[in-house]
């Protein structure tokens, strides 16, 4: 039974009312036929089992919803001629996101050998979850989408990301019930509070709540309608709810209910822009109760399937082999109707397609699903104005993302009117020494405003909340719909979104393939606050271990950078913030750093990845070196030229060679990514037979894991973090890992054929000095003078 009021708008006519359900049964048709068919789509003949698939893959369940959803919003996007984007949370319902694409003729435009017809109908259903076809979710192959389907919980926050600064455009975003249980889902309810209704475009949330997951009830669904329309109107929605299993008046209700929300948004968005009121809307959403698995089977084998979890996947599942079962599915197909949804050549008919809208107003084309299409260059002003001088290396300090702050303030300022630049972060912009920012844009802000309050802003253009899986959805949103963006976070707590950055990089992975999706800019982290200036947090604010992760995916999408100091984490950000279709990690320090190079010195360094610091070593006249120090990382970086320098005033007779390393895909070989050195080039900067100390950021495993295939693989010896903790003095973190200068003056010596032997007083004295260290830290509680005061003199 429908239940709750209509809304709104007069009732639809009986064409009307017949249109838009002849368009729901002809996509519920291809949906279950791509699940089952891989020939006679249009029954011309009896079902027999070998029009069947060998194996039944997909998700019929949400299907129905999805596509009553579809129908509904081609009403409504041709009726008011919208420019609209649809997000599709239930991404496993791909076979109604491809049927209604198939149906508007986009699908067809984008894989003309899949055309609109019956041959194009069967090529449709066969390629459904068959080797070399489609996938059974919503996916990069899918015109119109943004939203990988395959992993639950970020529809909202990626449809929030799609709306900002796209003032135009509504965003529909379809929530299942079982993603609405999910942390992330829930965290992005409160998107809405920072949505300006000016700047931003729309976002209109569907809850749809079909009852089940794929074995169990779901949570929303089971609430009572009023304890969730409480809830949702806590979260700050005005819900429209739309309850029913009846077609035809749930097909009223839908269009009653869509037509209220539009004209609520409407008015928002005119009382905002025009009218210039400034507290903050209540949004319109819809609550869409319709049964699991819709007008499919209501019975298998005696046990109840519509309505129920049964429904969730495949609900014939024995069609090959039961004729019973082919029985029962050639029923249910015919159950829509075919001859009156399709014509002689399988066409879809007039009234099917009565209220799809054309052109790039349909669903599947719209550009904004392909926001490489609407992307402009990024307006990185010349380094230079933002570059520290370094008139000799090691004699200055700063820090490294204050400077930074103010090349991306000024990029702030330079896309002011073109608003397609966004910060985000978890409340830490400030904190990681960002805040020039805010002299450019405030931080975004709906939810009241109190006198104390600092840089806050109903149009501001830094999204700051205590969610990284929004702040990363938001940005996936904008960055796929033709915007760039940076992700600033605490690097020990970025692993918070390690699943969604997978699905990010197997979204740009499978994109690249396909050539009609335009490149779009690469999605930035800013990992600070970083492993060895989390001294005064402690062991729970130190992981480096984000860079491992990342760098076990796609090497054509994945890029880590370590800049040693503050002019190579500039030139760093100017190539990220340029690039297309990668994920970069750039991990830098916000405390005060040596300044090493210049800046065209490190722009060079930064195109070359590695580089040997001639200046920190002891080569003259082409001897080969006694031992490699290497480095990747600020804190490692100082480490090792503090390391140098003992061994150059202790051991002058040492040949040392310093390689710095920015690039960690350096390290690989050129099989296995693209920026890796070749063998010979490899050999050429760490040798093939002489020890190389390699102080690295992170834990040392990854750098043998990276160059375990050259040559000099058996010589590395790496330190990094061990896991050893706590909340102690900076010098003493790298002392608990053995990454500090006096364990790696000790690693050269104990590695170098010969030199321990005539080196032994200078090794005890290193051992010393860690001694040292550890006892004046307990009795003064800071590092010891010649650590604090250091400075390069080499």
């Amino acid at each position: 039974m429908l239940k709750g009021k209509r809304h709104g708008r007069t009732a639809l006519s009986r064409e009307e009312l017949a249109d838009l359900d002849a368009h729901w049964r002809a996509a519920n048709y291809l949906s279950a036929g791509q699940i089952y068919l891989m020939r006679n789509a249009m029954l011309r003949e009896p079902l027999r089992p070998e029009h069947i698939k060998p194996r039944l893959l997909g998700h019929w369940g949400t299907c129905p919803g999805l596509n009553l959803v579809h129908t509904h919003l081609n009403r409504v996007i041709k009726a008011r001629d919208l420019s609209a984007l649809a997000i599709w949370g239930p991404g496993h319902g791909g076979p109604a996101v491809l049927a209604n694409s198939w149906l508007e003729g986009s699908y067809s435009e984008t894989y003309p050998d899949v055309s609109r017809d019956e041959e194009g109908m069967n090529r449709l259903f066969r390629q459904f979850s068959f080797p070399g076809g489609v996938p059974s979710h919503v996916a990069p192959e899918t015109p119109g989408s943004i939203h990988e389907g395959g992993e639950l919980g970020y529809s909202l926050s990626h449809a929030y990301g799609a709306a900002l600064d796209n003032p135009g455009l509504v965003v529909a975003c379809v929530i299942g019930d079982g993603e609405a249980e999910t942390g992330p889902l829930a965290a992005s309810w409160h998107s809405n509070k920072l949505l300006d209704p000016v700047h931003d475009g729309a976002v209109l949330p569907i809850l749809h709540l079909n009852g089940y997951k794929i074995a169990n009830p779901t949570v929303p669904a089971r609430l009572p309608e009023d304890e969730l329309d409480a809830l949702l109107r806590g979260y700050g929605h005005e819900p429209l709810h739309v309850t029913g299993d009846k077609p035809m008046e749930v097909h009223r209700a839908m269009a009653a209910a869509m037509d209220e929300a539009l004209d609520r948004i409407a008015a928002i968005q005119h009382e905002a822009r025009d009218g210039g009121r400034t507290d903050r809307p209540r949004w319109p959403m819809i609550v869409l109760r319709t049964p699991k698995g819709w007008t499919g089977p209501a019975e298998v084998d005696g046990h109840p399937v519509e309505g129920t979890w049964r429904a969730h996947q495949v609900p014939l599942p024995g069609v090959r082999d039961d004729p019973r079962h082919l029985r029962q599915l050639e029923k249910w197909l015919r159950s829509y109707r075919p001859d009156e949804l399709f014509d002689e050549q399988g066409r879809p008919r007039a009234r099917v397609l009565a209220r799809v809208p054309e052109g790039d107003r349909r669903l599947g084309a719209t550009p904004h699903a392909n926001g490489g299409l609407l992307l402009r260059e990024l307006p990185v002003p010349p380094l230079e104005r933002f570059a520290v001088p370094v008139d000799k290396p090691g004699s200055t300090m700063h820090e490294p993302t204050r400077v930074l702050g103010q090349l991306l303030a000024q990029i702030m300022k330079d896309t002011g009117n073109r608003r397609d630049f966004r910060l985000v972060g978890p409340d830490e912009t400030a904190s990681n020494r960002l805040d020039a920012v805010f002299e450019a844009s405030g931080k975004a802000w709906q939810a009241g405003f109190l006198p104390t309050d600092e840089h806050l802003a109903r149009d501001g253009r830094v999204m700051e909340i205590l969610s990284e899986h929004c702040c990363q959805g938001w940005l996936e949103g904008y960055l796929l719909t033709g915007r760039h963006g940076l992700f600033s976070c605490y690097e020990a707590f970025v692993h918070i979104v390690d699943s969604m950055v997978n699905q990010h990089i197997k979204w740009l992975r499978t994109s690249r393939r396909l050539h009609w999706r335009a490149p779009v800019a690469s999605l930035n982290y800013l990992l600070t606050s970083h492993v060895w200036r989390q001294d005064h947090n402690g062991f729970s604010h130190q992981d480096p271990g984000f860079v491992d992760h990342v760098l076990n995916k796609s090497p054509e999408v994945v890029r880590v950078y370590l800049p040693p100091d503050t002019n190579t984490l500039l030139a760093v950000a100017d190539h990220a913030l340029r690039s297309r279709d990668y994920v970069n990690v750039v991990v830098a320090g916000k405390q005060p750093c040596f300044d090493w190079l210049g800046i065209d010195e490190a722009r060079a360094h930064c195109a070359r990845g590695v580089g040997v610091w001639e200046w920190a070593g002891t080569e003259t006249g082409g001897c080969e070196p006694h031992a490699v120090l290497a480095c990747a990382g600020d804190v490692p970086t100082q480490e090792a030229l503090a390391a140098a320098e003992l061994l150059r005033r202790h051991l002058p007779e040492l040949v040392l060679r310093v390689v710095n390393v920015v690039d960690m895909t350096r390290l690989m070989a050129k099989e296995e990514h693209p920026h890796g050195m070749p063998d010979f080039e490899y050999d050429a900067v760490f040798t093939r037979d002489k020890p190389v100390i390699f102080a690295y950021h992170g834990y040392p495993w990854l750098v043998h894991r990276l160059a375990y295939r050259r040559a000099g693989h058996a010589n590395l010896h790496v330190r990094g973090y061990k896991e050893f903790g706590t909340t102690t003095t900076p010098f003493d973190m790298v002392v608990s890992n053995d990454l500090d200068r006096y364990r790696l003056v000790m690693d050269v010596i104990d590695r170098v054929p010969g030199l321990g032997a005539r080196a032994v007083a200078v090794r005890q004295s290193m051992a010393d000095a860690r001694t040292r260290h550890h006892a004046w830290i307990r009795e003064h509680g800071v590092d010891t003078p010649e650590v604090a005061e250091w400075t390069w003199s080499g």
